[in-house]
């Protein structure tokens, strides 16, 4: 086998070792968190409501990072998913209002929350804006928008089929359904598609993928109307749990924790490398973080001191086992 053949074949390897590594490190993580606040407080895992809050924290979260992980893989990021989770059901309600049937709604709000992909991505890749400011100007574009047309004031999510309502979220475990089956989805979509891995080559080497053939600016435009599609979706998926569509839902905080779970689960912010799986694991580590603290009695303050450390050592991490991996000593 020639020396060519053997480069060519290495980086495969490490951008499968690294994701595998990555993903057994957070989960071992997860587990040992889990064992110390099960340990501490017994009610933390062995009750049902305390599994119920867990995967309403964690569902999301993660839904939200799976389209965020796809597009900070390709070196981009949208900061306007929290707004977009919030405008989508009210897309959804105005057009049941306007008669449409609940199913035929729901897609309405999807699509909707496409076309604000479509614009973040058209701006960023064909205008050639860095999409922290395309997404950024968006983000207080959208979150206007939702309370102008909203009014600020909550409204009702459709109500006309019971099972429809449990099943696109008003049941206690329905969201967490929906995050496993997307997740499995995302995982084939990322690993075993020719979309998946021309993002990853894209991400890691978008001059080497564009000379082969690869269209770059179309990958990146597929990934900013994904990311927003799966946001918009959650938001509609939150509005059916809470049974309340409200225009101050999500916003930043919801986006940031979403970027935290793909950051925590493996996905550097430099692009080329990352997994659906880490993603859902790092969202699982916030949602154990965050209600191990409150059953033992630490404040939200402290929640976020203990997260912004987790995305630091996680960032320097990743760096660190890269840099090794690129001179060979992985």
């Amino acid at each position: 086998m020639t020396d060519t053949t053997q480069s060519a074949k290495r980086p495969r390897r490490w951008s499968g070792a690294l994701g595998r590594s990555s993903e057994i490190r957070i989960f071992a993580v997860a587990l040992i968190l889990s064992i110390y606040f099960e340990t501490v407080n017994h009610d933390f895992l062995l009750t049902s409501a305390s599994l119920q809050n867990l995967s309403q924290f964690i569902a999301p979260v993660a839904i939200i990072a799976f389209g965020e992980i796809m597009l900070m893989i390709g070196g981009e990021i949208d900061l306007s998913a929290g707004m977009v989770f919030a405008f989508a059901p009210f897309i959804m309600h105005f057009a049941h209002e306007a008669g449409l049937p609940p199913w035929l709604s729901l897609l309405s709000g999807v699509l909707a929350a496409g076309v604000v992909g479509l614009i973040n991505g058209a701006v960023t890749v064909y205008l050639r804006i860095p999409s922290f400011v395309t997404t950024l100007g968006t983000l207080f574009f959208v979150n206007g928008l939702t309370l102008t047309i909203s009014r600020g004031t909550p409204v009702a999510p459709p109500e006309d089929s019971t099972f429809f309502a449990a099943f696109m979220g008003g049941w206690g475990y329905s969201e967490i359904i929906w995050t496993v089956a997307i997740a499995a989805m995302m995982h084939v979509l990322l690993r075993y598609t020719r979309w998946g891995l021309h993002t990853i080559a894209s991400g890691a080497n978008p001059l080497g993928a564009s000379e082969a053939g690869i269209h770059v600016s179309r990958l990146k435009l597929g990934n900013f109307i994904l990311a927003a599609l799966l946001a918009g979706f959650t938001g509609i998926l939150e509005g059916f749990r809470i049974t309340s569509i409200d225009p101050q839902a999500g916003g930043n905080q919801i986006m940031f924790l979403a970027i935290a779970a793909a950051v925590i689960g493996g996905t550097p912010l430099a692009g080329g490398s990352g997994t659906i799986i880490g993603g859902l694991i790092g969202a699982a580590v916030l949602g154990i973080l965050n209600d191990g603290f409150t059953l033992i009695g630490i404040n939200a303050f402290t929640f976020n001191m203990i997260l912004g450390a987790a995305i630091l050592g996680a960032m320097i991490f990743n760096i660190h086992v890269v840099r090794l991996a690129r001179k060979g000593e992985l």
